[in-house]
């Protein structure tokens, strides 16, 4: 009984030997061969900023599915650095956010996409990249500036939110009918508040006191005519307050 198992298991041997051996002659002799993906003409194409050679060499190894991982993000960053240079944002940022998938530990990246968020006009978007960048790395110069920079820039944003539609006086102590009608009226309370800044700031750089009373003059007295004028058939509050802010800020606006 062992013997006849020893005689099966003997030609199975040999039935996997001649298959191998099969299977070895098929192929020359040799295992196949595992093509591995170029990326160094990509990566030289775009350092030389080769629009036309970086577009198709880095396409082949971007759309290749057997690129190694690393080769892939060193083509997407490639890649998009280029099209950043050249303006071609949403493509810039649609290969950065690829290789941040692929890799979400380049600080460096995180900042340049988060610059080009910049250039698009979508700064929280931006900040969030800045932030990101300094979780990776938190002496990263750059994403440090930047992200300095955004704050004060929100923070900006959020002050004028905050007194938006509010006119430079308290509302709940308007008496006059025009108070009344600046407080009623969103875009008269911005202008308002606009030409009290703007008239505040002219007497604060005015060269010497004279200057300044006399500018704080001309400020009183419109307050007087608007206060006069208002009400009385043909007279415009919104265009009265336009020209007296263009006439504060002159012609070009400051």
């Amino acid at each position: 009984m062992r013997s006849q198992n020893l005689i099966r298991l003997s030609g199975a041997v040999a039935l996997c030997a001649l298959s191998l051996g099969a299977a070895h002659a098929a192929t020359g002799g040799e295992p196949a061969a595992v093509v591995q993906v170029d990326v160094a003409p990509c990566l030289a194409a775009a350092a030389a900023d080769d629009m036309d050679k970086a577009g198709s060499a880095c396409a082949s190894v971007i759309d290749n599915e057997k690129t190694a991982k690393a080769d892939l993000v060193k083509a997407l960053v490639a890649r998009g650095a280029l099209y950043a240079r050249h303006d071609q944002v949403d493509r810039a940022i649609a290969d950065d956010s690829r290789a941040l998938q692929l890799d979400p530990t380049l600080a460096d990246l995180f900042n340049a996409r988060g610059e080009l968020w910049l250039k698009k006009g979508d700064k929280p978007k931006a900040v969030q990249d800045f932030g990101a960048a300094l979780k990776i790395d938190p002496n990263h110069e750059k994403a440090k500036a930047n992200h300095k920079a955004m704050a004060r820039e929100l923070e900006r944003i959020g002050a004028q939110m905050a007194v938006a539609g509010k006119p430079s006086f308290n509302c709940r102590s308007a008496a006059r009918a025009v108070e009344k009608a600046i407080c009623a009226n969103r875009e008269l309370a911005d202008l308002d508040r606009e030409i009290f800044a703007s008239n505040a700031r002219v007497i604060r750089e005015a060269r010497n006191p004279a200057e300044a009373k006399a500018l704080q003059r001309a400020q009183d007295e419109f307050i007087a005519r608007r206060n006069a004028g208002f009400g009385r058939p043909g007279y415009d509050l919104k265009k009265a307050m336009q020209e007296r802010l263009q006439r504060i800020n002159g012609v070009d606006g400051y």
